[in-house]
């Protein structure tokens, strides 16, 4: 069985988190055309493992948390409550 996200999987968690193709590309470090024909693909995304891992990388470092229950799916990982490390400083001790 293949672990791989859909192309649709990838597509919608882009979306998701609002970026574009040129900006996710650049957060993967690869090419703009090589996401395009990822997305593109019909079921499991198509392309070089270590590409597709890195999208999958980037995309889950950004927030998307990808669903392989009995349809696929991606949503936003819910987030923690309080301050993340970059809101702390001396005016958030109070």
């Amino acid at each position: 069985m293949d672990n791989r996200p859909t192309g649709r999987q990838l597509a919608a968690a882009r979306v998701l988190l609002g970026l574009s193709q040129p900006e996710l590309s650049q957060l993967a470090k690869i090419s703009t055309p090589t996401l395009k024909r990822m997305e593109a693909s019909v079921g499991a995304a198509v392309g070089m493992a270590n590409n597709v891992g890195a999208v999958v990388a980037a995309l889950e470092a950004a927030g998307i948390e990808f669903l392989n229950h009995s349809q696929p799916g991606v949503r936003i990982r819910a987030q923690s409550l309080g301050l993340a490390p970059e809101q702390l400083n001396a005016s958030s001790d109070d």
